[in-house]
């Protein structure tokens, strides 16, 4: 028998093992899982801290603008105010004034005024024939009356109100019932 030399012969194919090399590429060693850990650890703690000084500069930011609004929330009334510190000045430095000329200039400082107040929101409490409210008046006194008991008889003095929040209470006579 013959040989035939055109049958070659078939290798077993062999599976290149897996080297510490390649496993180095799919799985990183301790040391770099430890590095990026601590990696991201420092960015998450930067982050942290970064918002945490953010907070406290916008906390800062708040207190110093409320501190300005508190201190200088009468700025604009106090503006209009010395318009009527002007008014009566300029009344008292007259030199010929008589009695018709200071009452007529008290009218007008008092329309002023008045003027300041509306624009402010500032309103006078009068309750005159009101029933009588502890939130607005202040009773210094009853009196017997055909009125209805806790009736405002009169007001000693007026009460005032900024923005329907009590300034200053009326002082108030009132009512009592008979007998």
């Amino acid at each position: 028998m013959e040989q035939n030399d055109t049958n070659p012969q078939i290798e077993p194919q062999i599976e290149p093992k897996a080297t510490t090399a390649n496993t180095a590429d799919v799985m990183p060693s301790m040391e770099e899982m430890l590095k990026e850990a601590e990696r991201k650890g420092q960015e998450h703690y930067d982050a942290w801290m970064y918002a945490k000084a953010e907070g406290e500069n916008i906390r800062r930011r708040a207190i110093e603008d409320v501190s300005k609004a508190h201190k200088f929330a009468v700025e604009r009334f106090s503006n209009e105010m010395l318009a009527v510190k002007d008014s009566l000045e300029a009344g008292l430095a007259v030199e010929t004034a008589t009695v018709e000329s200071f009452k007529s200039g008290m009218e007008l400082t008092l329309k002023q005024l008045s003027g300041i107040f509306e624009k402010f929101n500032i309103s006078e409490i009068n309750p005159i024939g009101e029933k009588f409210d502890a939130h607005k008046h202040q009773a210094i006194g009853m009196l017997e009356s055909d009125q209805p008991a806790n009736t405002v008889l009169s007001v000693m003095q007026k009460g005032y109100a900024l923005n329907d929040r009590v300034l200053r209470p009326a002082l108030v006579m009132v009512a009592k019932a008979k007998g």
